[in-house]
């Protein structure tokens, strides 16, 4: 994914968000709503209700980029704490974005040792 790399901020905004709004509408929820500012770095990301949308919003230092994935099959993992946000690592990020479950990966049992 082209991005804001490693080491940003990120507010996964809870609940569902009107995915017909664009930068402006997502903004406006990133201050209004996260109580963030939205030109401060962070990426910001929002799910539709039926949860096969996502959308980030991230501000690159010139402008606003808008991110837009639509999973074929399946679901983005997503918290249902109700409003607020939820903040991430941005492997996490890496992980919601290729639809993994960011909150339970699973990395498996370490090997055991023979001998």
């Amino acid at each position: 994914m082209i991005g804001p790399g490693t080491g940003v901020r990120v507010y996964l905004a809870c609940g569902v968000t009107d995915m017909r709004k664009g930068i402006s509408g997502l903004a406006a929820l990133a201050q209004d709503v996260l109580r963030q500012k939205p030109a401060g770095g962070a990426v910001f990301a929002f799910r539709g209700r039926r949860g096969d949308r996502l959308k980030l919003l991230h501000w690159d230092g010139q402008g606003f980029c808008l991110y837009y994935k639509v999973l074929e099959k399946g679901r983005f993992p997503w918290p249902m704490c109700g409003d607020g946000a939820v903040r991430l690592t941005s492997a996490q990020l890496a992980m919601l974005w290729e639809g993994i479950d960011w909150r339970r990966p699973d990395w498996g049992a370490p090997p055991a040792r023979v001998g």
